[in-house]
């Protein structure tokens, strides 16, 4: 008991020093909607889609393998019918008992061979995945920080950050220092001309003069 009353003690302790350091020094903080910024950063869109081309690809290859599949199937039940016909010679049906387990051996492979490459197309579409991830991450990361500085920040919080029970890590958002705005305009300014990024004004159409 007075082990927990010790470290209650220390805890508040801690957080009340902090309060006071903060209140000397005046630190500045700051809000940004990371989610938003990441899904409306126009080289996310980008990367989505080239994400969506490369599955479409994986998915039509291994279509093709599954189709390759059934035919062998079909040709495999087919041989293994023509086994079982007495009107033909000990022989013949020996024959077509080899050339139905030939089709049965090429089944297995290609069963195997499906599922290897179902394994390797998601390990590459994962790998792929982070990777965009941590590239667009990284250069949110650098204007956030740009604009941290030239404001004068100390603390940046993540608005739409989440605990491990699911619940809103901020519960409450003023929106009083909040850079999502500006933080996403500053990424899509490198957009190009002829993309449509969310929420930008559209360029003034001329008009012909009559």
């Amino acid at each position: 008991m007075n082990s927990i009353l010790t470290k209650a003690a220390l805890m508040f302790a801690v957080a009340l020093l902090w309060a006071q350091q903060a209140q000397a020094q005046q630190i500045k903080l700051a809000t940004i909607d990371f989610s938003h910024v990441f899904t409306n950063y126009w080289k996310f869109k980008q990367a989505e889609s080239v994400l969506n081309d490369k599955a479409k690809d994986l998915e039509n290859d291994q279509k093709k393998m599954v189709e390759q599949y059934n035919k062998v199937k079909g040709d495999y039940r087919t041989a293994l019918e023509k086994t079982n016909d007495a009107a033909v010679s000990a022989d013949e049906r020996e024959k077509r008992k080899k050339a139905a387990e030939g089709k049965l051996g090429e089944m297995k492979e290609l069963e195997a061979t499906i599922n290897q490459f179902d394994r390797q197309a998601m390990s590459i579409l994962d790998e792929q995945k982070r990777r965009m991830r941590d590239n667009l991450v990284a250069e949110i990361k650098g204007i956030v920080d740009l604009k941290a500085k030239s404001g004068g920040y100390s603390l940046v919080i993540d608005s739409s950050a989440v605990s491990g029970t699911g619940t809103p890590i901020v519960a409450y958002n003023a929106n009083d220092s909040d850079l999502t705005k500006v933080v996403l305009n500053q990424l899509n300014e490198t957009a190009p001309a002829n993309r449509v990024v969310p929420g930008a004004t559209p360029p003034p159409v001329d008009k012909e003069k009559k």
